[in-house]
């Protein structure tokens, strides 16, 4: 299981409330991992790997069944393209006058140099990267 990396970015407001959680899942697996597996077959060594790989899924899961994080767009994050993307409404032609996307999408490189853009829907200033 990957550490929790953190980018150089500051994390998300409420990022204080599932981070002992997930530490302590971190410190669980690096202690797993450095046991002794003297006396055990191979397989066995590996089953507190995935138990704790399991528990910590399980975590992931329960916040989106809970509807804490929300699945659709984690599932768009996954995409190239929309890593960075704000709220699904961005993304939807219909919500635009024209059916393009929103005007928070278009790459900086594209816009007139200087013009803020910010996202009526909501408030993004620019998530296309």
């Amino acid at each position: 299981m990957p550490k929790v990396r953190r980018s150089r970015k500051p994390p998300p407001e409420g990022w204080e409330l599932i981070e002992p959680t997930l530490e302590e899942l971190d410190q669980k697996m690096r202690e797993a991992e450095t046991e002794s597996h003297e006396g055990k077959r191979k397989v066995e060594s590996l089953w507190p790997i995935f138990r704790i790989h399991h528990q910590r899924s399980q975590l992931y899961d329960y916040c989106l069944k809970e509807k804490i994080a929300d699945q659709n767009l984690i599932a768009k994050w996954r995409k190239q393209g929309y890593e960075n993307l704000c709220c699904l409404r961005c993304i939807q032609s219909r919500d635009t006058n024209f059916g393009t996307n929103c005007v928070c999408r278009v790459p900086k490189s594209k816009l007139e140099e200087g013009k803020i853009v910010e996202c009526v829907h909501c408030g993004c200033r620019g998530c296309s990267g």
